[in-house]
């Protein structure tokens, strides 16, 4: 195990454990909300951020953090546009962020390549600049979760009484789908945005299927999405695989066992 003594894995697992954090914690309000495919749609929007910095020699992350940030407003615009078909603000975010990305790598050939490694995560190439980020965001929605934690609960499981109670529903929902901008911003870079979505609905869909209440749900989340990342890597790292594939699979593990628990319990 002297894999555990070298740096890079060492700034691989502190990155990955922060991120192991804050995904379930946002994930567990989307999924209530019926809003889990919206990592996808942001993930692929920050694609396209990643490659416009690479194209203007902009720090990469840091662009595509933008890009989310602005689909993430234009998605609860376009939810309010179409209230009863709010499924299509995710669809034409998502359809608008495949293409610009597109476009962006036929303009840069000579970095897709650099690109291309955020699409599957490069959790191994995680730099102190990267780390940093990921923990001002791992800070700021934890924080954010803790002050705002019983809004956020009334919000996700009936919007309508939160708005009749007076509560600022314009405000938080943009608040949550701006938090999710920046956890799925600082993710691509671990498990790629082809999977960051796994790590924001598998865990809270483990820990549905075993939980008590609201809270343990969450405390839950947490926990198998830790196990998975620190177990993940692990694995990756002595038998040489894809970590953040190998993460993404050991999550699919656990839902299946939680999946088997719960049918036992039953019986």
């Amino acid at each position: 195990m002297s894999i555990l003594f070298e740096h890079f894995f060492q700034r691989a697992l502190l990155g990955g454990l922060l991120i192991g954090l804050t995904a379930p914690l946002m994930g567990t309000f989307l999924v209530l909300r019926r809003l889990s495919m919206i990592g996808d749609t942001l993930a692929h929007v920050t694609i396209a951020g990643v490659a416009l910095g690479f194209l203007i020699h902009i720090y990469p992350v840091a662009v595509g953090l933008i890009f989310a940030l602005l689909a993430a407003l234009a998605v609860e615009k376009l939810r309010k546009a179409y209230k009863t078909y709010a499924e299509l603000s995710i669809a034409i975010m998502l359809s608008g962020g495949v293409a610009l990305a597109t476009m962006l790598f036929t303009l840069g050939k000579g970095f897709n390549l650099n690109v291309m490694s955020y699409f599957f995560g490069s959790i191994y190439t995680l730099d102190l600049t990267d780390l940093w980020l990921i923990f001002a965001v791992t800070v700021t929605v934890v924080a954010i979760l803790a002050i705002h934690f019983k809004e956020m609960f009334l919000i996700s499981f009936d919007e309508d009484a939160a708005g009749v109670s007076g509560l600022p529903l314009k405000y938080f929902n943009i608040m949550i789908t701006v938090l999710t901008a920046l956890v799925i911003s600082v993710s691509i870079k671990i498990v790629g945005a082809l999977l960051v979505s796994a790590l924001l609905t598998i865990p809270v869909a483990c820990s549905l299927a075993v939980s008590r209440g609201f809270r343990h749900s969450i405390l839950l989340s947490v926990l198998y999405s830790e196990a998975a990342v620190i177990a993940g890597l692990l694995i990756a790292g002595v038998w040489n695989l894809a970590p953040g594939a190998t993460i993404v699979l050991l999550l699919i593990g656990l839902l299946i066992l939680s999946l088997l628990m719960k049918r036992g319990l039953r019986i």
